[in-house]
């Protein structure tokens, strides 16, 4: 069954059952373990087969990470800094939050741009953590710093994670004034009991005050996230937060799965799969219920995870799925520049000790130790852009994947598919997105076998994708068999 990966790069939220083994590249940009330095870089491009275009060209999103909560939640396993769940939020002079802020400036201002032309920025995320608990002014320190360093688009798509209970109108107002566009608001779920078990730091009042603020501050792009799959939720709650949400009118909604994560606190009370947790079939219902029901609400189901109203998917998060490359600044964040992906440490000293790094040029502008590269592979860079493109509504777009891996990866991955197209599990399309029949999917197969030339299926399909909602709750799976069939 499905387990969704996913708040921008940092705020990762998997499954109950074993998750796909991802490749080594993209385990190490996403894994959020990095012990040092020399550890944390994944590899530089490959010298034998071009990436795909997007990946040579330089950035144009930048995800911040901003790590101050409140207090930590029970399924929480992030790297954060607990500052206290007293009301109000911490004061404006607060010395962690205004050390850390400089810190994050240092990061950026010492990143090397010798190694590609810069860009200007055409999305920025600030993820956590909780950044709304950070003052505006300091968050007006690290835009300037970032629009001194590549420059910021008028246009840009700056969002913000925000927490019920940590900002008011007047706080928000002045973040809309540094240029932050677009809110995320982590609601999780509509009822006090269940929030008061997830160990959050607000209670349903506070939601109802944090979506009146939100709207009458006039902030048009807006996104709500919910958890399924916690303790004690029944399928009538689940119902009833679906319910609440479509009433309060977001034009996106993220929906993700709970993983009971080792070192947290349910991971010491809970067992995946045991009671009071949902079973893993009944996980599978709630997931169902939520695709279903925004669906018929109207909102776009284009990722796993992910579902907007036209023409609102969040295009931070389309940088990932797409396989572009992005900066990261902060504790733990991951970035994929010049085809290398990295992982910040995830400790304060460690993190402050790599910012000293940049500042001393000891790591280069594509974040690799100095004469220590390391080559990628063909199947690890292959298996990363399947993992993403098959997570998204779009699919994996065939003539792009046949251009930068060659034909046999492509046949490869049909012939590994052709059970789960039968059982519409995988859906091919073609051109047009038109659906491909399974029985002309297997003739297809036969043809291209029996020929020489084996682009025959290339021509007619265009696509691949999973179907919703049932190939998506096998994604595991099925990415799983993809890796196999790519890297035997």
């Amino acid at each position: 069954m499905l387990k969704s990966t996913f708040t921008p790069i940092l705020s990762i939220i998997t499954t109950k059952p074993t998750s796909p083994k991802p490749s080594k590249t993209f385990t190490r940009a996403f894994s959020q373990s990095p012990p040092t330095v020399r550890k944390n870089v994944s590899h530089s491009p490959s010298t034998t087969t071009s990436p795909p275009p997007q990946n040579k060209l330089p950035p144009v999103s930048a995800y911040v990470h901003l790590p101050f909560c409140r207090k930590r939640c029970h399924y929480c396993d992030f790297p954060i800094v607990a500052l206290g769940s007293s009301s109000p939020p911490p004061p404006e002079e607060d010395p962690r939050i205004l050390n850390y802020t400089q810190l994050i400036c240092r990061e950026i201002e010492a990143t090397k741009l010798d190694c590609h032309p810069i860009r200007p920025l055409e999305t920025v995320f600030f993820g956590g953590g909780t950044p709304s608990l950070v003052p505006p002014r300091l968050v007006s320190d690290i835009v300037e710093a970032l629009r001194l360093k590549f420059g910021v688009c008028l246009n840009a798509e700056m969002s913000m994670e925000m927490d019920p209970g940590t900002f008011d109108a007047e706080k928000l107002k002045g973040l809309m004034e540094l240029g932050v566009n677009r809110v995320s608001l982590g609601v999780q779920a509509f009822q006090e009991e269940i929030l008061r078990d997830c160990g959050r730091a607000h209670g349903v009042k506070e939601i109802y005050e944090a979506i009146e603020t939100v709207k009458s501050c006039g902030v048009e792009n807006w996104s709500v996230d919910l958890i399924s799959s916690l303790p004690h939720q029944t399928p009538e709650m689940w119902e009833e937060s679906l319910r609440l949400v479509i009433e309060a009118q977001p034009t996106h909604v993220s929906v993700y799965d709970l993983q009971v994560e080792q070192g947290t606190k349910f991971g010491v009370l809970y067992t995946a799969g045991e009671f009071p947790l949902p079973s893993e079939a009944q996980s599978a219902d709630l997931y169902r219920m939520a695709s279903t029901t925004l669906s018929n609400a109207g909102y776009n189901h284009y990722e796993i995870s992910s579902y907007c109203k036209v023409g609102f998917e969040c295009k931070h998060n389309l940088t990932y799925w797409e396989n572009k490359p992005f900066y990261a600044f902060g504790l733990g964040s991951a970035s994929y520049v010049g085809g290398v992906r990295f992982s910040r440490p995830r400790k304060m000293k460690d993190y402050m000790g790599y910012v000293l790094s940049l500042e001393t040029e000891l790591v280069d502008c594509c974040f690799k130790e100095l004469n220590n590269p390391v080559d990628a592979k063909d199947d690890d860079m292959a298996m990363d852009v399947v993992m993403l493109s098959l997570r998204t509504a779009r699919g994996l777009d065939l003539k792009s994947f046949r251009n930068a891996f060659g034909d046999s990866f492509v046949a490869s991955l049909c012939k590994a598919y052709r059970p789960y197209v039968e059982t519409g599990h995988v859906v091919c399309l073609d051109e047009q997105r038109r659906p491909v029949a399974a029985d002309e999917f297997s003739s297809l197969l036969l043809s291209s076998s029996s020929s020489k030339d084996g682009g025959i299926i290339e021509e007619r399909l265009a696509f691949i994708r999973l179907s919703d909602p049932d190939g998506f709750l096998l994604s595991n799976e099925l990415i799983t068999v993809a890796f196999q069939a790519i890297a035997p």
